[in-house]
């Protein structure tokens, strides 16, 4: 990771492309077992198809740590001052995650250099599955 210059960053820049392995199965059971989130929608065929899925599918929480990431990956998690989201899609087994932002506000407060990201998660159709927004402090 680079330190990333608040005097270098334009609005519109975009934070480096986050992009994953395609969710699958053992996704689903190792998110499971480090969150402690053992829905069986997420990990049981015959429970999802009671509930009217095709298949399980990923946690909404297992995309929003990926967003997490795209964040950590650009900058130290101590320079995140906020991160919001909304789940705006269901991620299927075979869904390649892929995560983005863009600056789209530079701003001082309380004697820090900030900017406000727009966020998102998506897959490899173009699909949103979250969006949102984060504001880091930039040297």
């Amino acid at each position: 990771m680079t330190t990333v210059q608040y005097s270098q960053i334009q609005i519109g820049d975009e934070v480096p492309l986050l992009k994953l392995q395609p969710v699958n199965r053992t996704t689903l059971a190792l998110y499971c077992g480090a969150s402690g989130d053992h829905n069986p929608i997420h990990i049981d065929l015959d429970f999802a198809r009671k509930a009217r899925m095709p298949d399980v599918f990923a946690h909404g929480m297992l995309s929003a740590a990926y967003l997490g990431r795209l964040l950590t990956n650009w900058v130290a998690q101590k320079q995140i001052r906020s991160l919001s989201m909304r789940f705006t899609g269901i991620t299927q087994l075979g869904h390649v995650p892929t995560c983005s932002g863009k600056v789209v506000e530079k701003f001082e407060k309380d004697g820090e250099q900030l900017v406000r990201l727009a966020i998102r998660c998506g897959n490899q159709y173009g699909e949103d599955k979250l969006i949102g927004e984060a504001v880091v402090a930039l040297a």
